[in-house]
């Protein structure tokens, strides 16, 4: 089945464009990746939005989350595997506290671009390209490594391919079974300074696995507790790559964009009128979408008309950034509007982007404390607005890397530089990752 595709999203303004300065061989690439493999299918695609109009009806859970920009020296088979193993652990702990499926989205496999509010910056008296990402530019500060090459887009094709093929087989070849996610966590519980605190949680999530175990369930032999379904996301941001991965499903006739699972549109391209939100009410993706303070009742009521046409359940999630400090100021506003629109769309926190701020050490951080208090102001807003808190997206990663203040380790403004490495924003590490979600928990359970 085929039929004209669309492209209408080419005569459109594109904020965050990308000046390749050779356009032939930016051409020749995308022509490449049109002849290639799609990294997903249609198939996994209405099953992931089949999975998030569940979460809308507060029948699930979205948890999303990963690093803040991948960079392809660090793909590696250890660091995937570190991401996975914490994002199972968060998934397992927030299972047993919402009593309801969690839909499992990793920050991966894509996340290789990235906005910037400046297009060139002055280092050492030279002007040059801003650092974009490593599927545009390298980050070092220099000129030519600062040189958009066409590329690195197919380097990321190829990254994403081999880190989809090791997802795929962790999670269905027995790394996720919940015997081996639940000693992971009971790890954590005993090393953690504030173990303690955890404890209680850890306990019951053991006592309802041997409660199965003794009524005969042998979770060995079950796939749902062997195995899991595990989704990748990343910020749409190049269009001109994620329009050389659209396919069409033969089944449907639909048109999917296949770089991802969960494709979002930033804060920083959202504009109605734009090519980014044009591009994505032209396909049949499941697709988010980035809202911050500036975001207006009546334009984001505009935006989920043109990207929700057909107002379905599991076609728009919105990712909400505010800060612990505008989130009461600016969200209740926006969920009311949406609600007396009757419009059908997911809620889901991002509580790292609206919280970052410069340390006295001059590092780009967040204080774990903040983090904690938009999640709360945003399932207060909920409770509030009688609607549905749908799920969390953080930037995190497996590592011991000390970016975030605070947690139960104390990290410390002069910790900040033992092992700050991350290529933009600042993650929380495993141990605070798994923190957040022990504390969501205990939050879910009460209510």
């Amino acid at each position: 089945m085929t039929s004209a595709r669309p492209a209408t999203w080419r005569d459109r303004p594109m904020a965050q464009g990308i000046p390749w300065p050779d356009l032939e061989a930016y051409e020749a690439a995308l022509e490449t990746l049109r002849s290639s493999p799609p990294l997903v299918v249609p198939l996994e695609l209405r099953a992931l939005k089949t999975q998030l109009a569940a979460a809308a009806r507060g029948e699930a859970f979205l948890l999303q989350g990963g690093d803040c920009a991948e960079e392809f020296i660090r793909i590696r088979p250890d660091h995937i595997q570190d991401t996975l193993k914490v994002l199972l652990q968060m998934a397992v702990v927030l299972t047993y506290g919402s009593a309801r499926p969690v839909i499992k989205v990793g920050r991966i496999a894509g996340q290789y671009a990235k906005p910037r509010s400046s297009l060139t910056e002055v280092i050492d008296g030279v002007e040059m390209s801003s650092y974009r990402g490593d599927a545009v530019n390298r980050p070092e500060p220099i000129a030519e490594a600062r040189r958009p090459d066409p590329q690195r887009l197919l380097n990321a094709y190829q990254k994403a391919a081999q880190t989809l093929n090791l997802i795929r087989a962790l999670t269905k070849g027995g790394f996720a079974s919940i015997e081996r996610v639940h000693a992971w966590n009971r790890e954590f519980v005993i090393d953690s300074p504030v173990g303690e605190s955890y404890a209680e949680l850890e306990r019951q999530i053991h006592g309802a696995l041997g409660f199965m175990r003794a009524c005969g369930v042998d979770t060995s032999r079950l796939p749902a507790f062997q195995q899991v379904d595990f989704y990748t996301s990343h910020e749409a941001l190049i269009l001109g790559y994620e329009d050389a991965l659209v396919r069409q499903d033969p089944e449907t006739g639909g048109w999917y964009a296949c770089s991802g699972h969960l494709l979002w549109i930033g804060d920083r391209t959202r504009q109605l009128d734009g090519a980014h939100v044009e591009f994505f009410s032209k396909l049949d993706n499941p697709v988010a979408m980035k809202v911050g303070p500036t975001m207006k009742p009546n334009e984001l009521n505009r935006l989920i008309d043109k990207l929700n046409p057909k107002n379905e359940y599991g076609r728009l999630t919105l990712i909400t950034r505010f800060g612990a400090d505008k989130i009461v100021r600016h969200m209740p506003r926006l969920v009311r509007a949406v609600t007396r629109a009757g419009q059908r769309v997911l809620w889901c926190c991002d509580p790292m982007h609206g919280n970052t701020f410069k340390s006295e050490s001059g590092h780009k951080t967040r204080h774990f404390h903040h983090i904690l208090a938009e999640i709360k102001r945003f399932f207060d807003v909920h409770r509030a607005e009688k609607t549905v808190p749908g799920g969390l997206h953080f930037e995190l990663t497996g590592g011991d890397v000390t970016e975030c203040l605070g947690g139960g380790q104390e990290i410390e403004d002069w910790n900040l530089a033992e092992r700050y490495l991350t290529a933009c924003d600042p993650r929380l590490n495993a141990q605070q990752a798994l923190e957040v979600a022990f504390l969501v928990a205990e939050a879910l359970k009460v209510r």
